[in-house]
């Protein structure tokens, strides 16, 4: 990412499509086409892994860190891979064509999995799912059994089980797994699938230039195979519930701060184990994309400490963590370290120093350029140094649209119009602020798609520190055209990206 160039960041969920949801389908290899037709270098998409409907099915909240979200499965891949028939996909569909309905998408994939699955066992395995199951069974064997044990016990966190289930009495497990082998049978099944259509649509990507920037949240999940899995690893009390939650301080987005509640490392004990299970993290996510951007990354420096069941993350403070050592060992690993830092919000020198010793670019984002005077203000464009992937928003942030009309204060306002040297009108927002990140000196430039498209406020796709309503947006068939590849294109040629 030395070169300049620039991207488009689009979640897979919101592409267009006829089942409800984004997939790894049709739609997407037609992103990536109006991708290369634009001269564009980078796509970047959020968390691939299992979300859950209890999480308003989150991509920041996976039931694992190494399994993928088979709700992006493609049905009509399925057709043509030989696992359906075309007629298998025309039942009356109640699937409203906006946003995402996640329980209507569920329903519906979940009916073409069994008949999938149903006709896989029938007719018998091949060998490429062995291969698979084999290849990937350090992840695999406890994330199938996971998810066929919590099945049963729903709603139930995994602390909540059977003694046995719980702390993994091996014959306890072993016979789980003779008793409910056509279950986990479908939960690997269906990972093949997954893993199939996304190794597809990765060739697609890197055959027209793209490459793939992905997202791993710094924290894991409470309620995951890989808590349960790995229990030592997580500052864990004597019932195996979380004694201390992950989150951040008062800020930008909230007064109170933000409770995550996902337990904290044991760093002490992953220190101790080389940091083996983020080196295997790492090489999984690496296999999926080319990039990947660490969310919170202050985080491996200190972390905010929150006391389990408190009401607010005020109640918290800050911890240390072993930065140094924890990416001097993933430079062993990975000597190009290829990720990005999300280092919005208040950074400390440590966290700073640690990126300019291993060449780790951070993020800026231009809506935050005018909440200060421009002079110094270190997101405005002339302030932003090269090693930097620039933003106009992210997921978290309203389009640049609706910030202007509804979220920009009247000193915002007017620092833009002193910057910029005219007052612009609320239509050229989203144009003005894609050149502002084209023309920036920052070797990457991301936009989301919603500022390519003009979109207001009814496209936000996140609102940090709110449980419900989040990750539904969808852009429509013929958001995209022609005239849109030729305006890009043209802003990548002026600005040399």
């Amino acid at each position: 990412m030395k070169t300049r160039g620039s991207g488009i960041l689009l979640h897979i969920t919101s592409l267009p499509g006829d089942y409800g949801i984004g997939d790894l389908g049709p739609g997407a290899h037609r992103f990536v086409d109006f991708l290369k037709a634009s001269g564009q270098r980078y796509w970047q998409i959020l968390p691939v892994h299992p979300t859950d409907t209890r999480y308003d099915n989150s991509p920041y909240h996976a039931l694992s860190a190494f399994a993928g979200n088979t709700l992006l499965i493609s049905p009509e891949q399925l057709v043509t891979d030989g696992y359906l028939d075309s007629s298998d996909l025309n039942p009356e569909l109640n699937i409203p064509a906006g946003e995402v309905d996640f329980p209507s998408v569920i329903a519906f994939k979940e009916r073409l999995f069994d008949m999938v699955f149903n006709r896989f066992s029938y007719f018998g395995h091949d060998s490429r799912f062995k291969e698979f199951c084999d290849r990937e069974a350090w992840w695999l064997d406890d994330y199938s059994l996971f998810i066929a044990i919590r099945k049963e016990f729903s709603p139930a966190p995994w602390s909540d089980w059977p003694d046995e289930l719980k702390n993994r009495n091996p014959d306890a497990l072993f016979r789980y797994k003779e008793h409910h082998s056509m279950t986990i049978e479908r939960e690997k099944f269906l990972q093949y699938i997954f893993s199939g259509q996304w190794e597809t649509l990765l060739r697609k990507c890197h055959n027209s230039g793209i490459r793939l920037i992905g997202d791993v949240p710094i924290y894991i999940d409470y309620d995951s195979s890989d808590v349960w899995a790995n229990p030592s690893l997580f500052q864990l009390d004597e019932d195996s519930k979380p004694k201390f939650v992950a989150g951040v301080p008062p800020d930008y987005f909230s007064a109170t701060g933000q409770i995550w509640n996902n337990p904290l490392y044991n760093w002490d004990i992953m220190r101790e184990l080389g940091f083996t299970f983020w080196i295997s993290r790492l090489k999984r996510e690496l296999s999926l994309v080319d990039y990947v951007r660490i969310d919170h990354f202050r985080g491996l420096a200190g972390f905010w400490e929150i006391p389990a069941g408190s009401d607010t993350a005020i109640e918290g403070r800050w911890v240390d963590a072993p930065a140094w050592d924890f990416i001097r060992t993933l430079v062993k690993e990975f000597p190009c370290l290829p990720i990005i830092a999300e280092d919005l919000g208040i950074i400390t020198p440590d966290v700073r120093e640690v990126m300019r010793e291993f060449a780790i670019p951070g993020m800026k984002v231009l809506l935050f350029a005018f909440s200060s005077p421009t002079g110094d203000n270190p997101y405005i464009i002339h302030n932003i140094p090269r090693d930097s992937v620039v933003y106009t928003g992210t997921h978290d942030n309203t389009p640049v649209k609706g910030w202007f009309m509804q979220d920009a204060t009247y000193e915002e306002r007017e620092r833009l119009t002193e910057y910029l040297g005219y007052e612009p009108e609320t239509d050229e927002i989203p144009e003005i602020f894609v050149r502002l990140a084209m023309m920036s000196r920052a070797d990457t430039a991301i936009v989301p798609v919603q500022d390519i498209l003009g979109l207001d406020s009814s496209a936000r796709m996140n609102r940090p520190g709110t449980d419900e309503g989040n990750w539904r947006w969808r852009m429509q068939e013929g958001m995209i055209t022609e005239r849109t590849a030729e305006y890009l294109l043209k802003l990548v040629k002026v600005y040399g990206r």
